[in-house]
């Protein structure tokens, strides 16, 4: 188990829009830092949903778009832009609560979200009239971030593209992984002993989340930085899919 993690954000990227080589530019900053901030055999390198998705063009722009009348009406009802819900409800595969001014969806990632990951926030100079999507495929995403670090630098680095998520029952946000390669999104300690010998039969640790919400500490809403580097976090290299991190319809106590 570590005894210290660190996390360092990076900056200078710039302003990302539709068709920037996000990969290379990340792969170049970390080049560039290569002599003060070599990569390590236990750095996991994350990346903000925002950026991955303004440089894959997964973005809309609200003047488009004609909000049915069910969005229209909810809008009006709440003070919501029913350009916005009108993109949440394209988005969804499944409307898991619709009250109060809030859309609980379902994406098609098998995501449980507020919006549909549908986020108007940080968009750059078109703020105002667009919305960015969540990346079609994260995994895919964070396999091209990882394989462009890998080419230029060398060293195999695993990758997690973040999104901030609510929570049920508790107030406010957190970041968790959307998307992963190179490493295991769980952590199963069940079968093992506690610090008192005792057997584990639950206890299922969320590592890629873990390592997402420690790099948001660095990284914030407002400072333009979105990418960073967590170092000396426990975690088990490996291939999967962030599907493997969700929970399962027969498990799930609240569907």
């Amino acid at each position: 188990m570590a005894d210290r993690v660190s996390v360092i954000a990076l900056g200078g990227l710039g302003e990302i829009v539709p068709g920037t080589d996000l990969p290379a530019l990340i792969a170049d900053s970390l080049a560039t830092m290569a002599e003060v901030l070599p990569l390590q055999d236990d750095d996991v390198i994350v990346v903000t949903q925002k950026v991955v998705s303004k440089s894959e063009g997964a973005i809309v722009d609200l003047t488009d778009v004609r909000p049915r009348p069910e969005a229209a009406e909810f809008a009006r009802r709440y003070g919501r832009d029913a350009r916005q819900i009108e993109v949440v409800l394209r988005e969804a595969v499944r409307i898991v609560r619709m009250a109060n001014g809030v859309l609980i969806t379902e994406t098609p990632h098998g995501f449980i979200c507020a919006n549909g990951g549908v986020d108007a926030s940080n968009v750059g100079p078109a703020s105002g009239s667009i919305v960015t999507l969540l990346p079609r495929d994260p995994d895919a995403s964070a396999t091209a971030i990882r394989a462009a670090v890998r080419d230029r630098l060398g060293r195999d680095v695993p990758v997690i593209v973040s999104d901030s998520f609510g929570r049920p029952w508790r107030l406010g946000i957190v970041d968790v992984a959307i998307g992963v390669s190179g490493l295991l999104p769980l952590d199963d300690l069940r079968g093992t002993l506690d610090a008192d010998g005792r057997e584990m039969r639950s206890t299922v640790r969320a590592v890629a989340d873990e390592i997402a919400s420690a790099a948001e500490l660095a990284l914030g809403k407002t400072t333009g930085r979105p990418v960073a580097l967590v170092r000396g976090a426990e975690f088990t290299r490996g291939e999967a899919r962030i599907r493997d991190a969700l929970m399962p319809p027969d498990m799930d106590l609240f569907r």
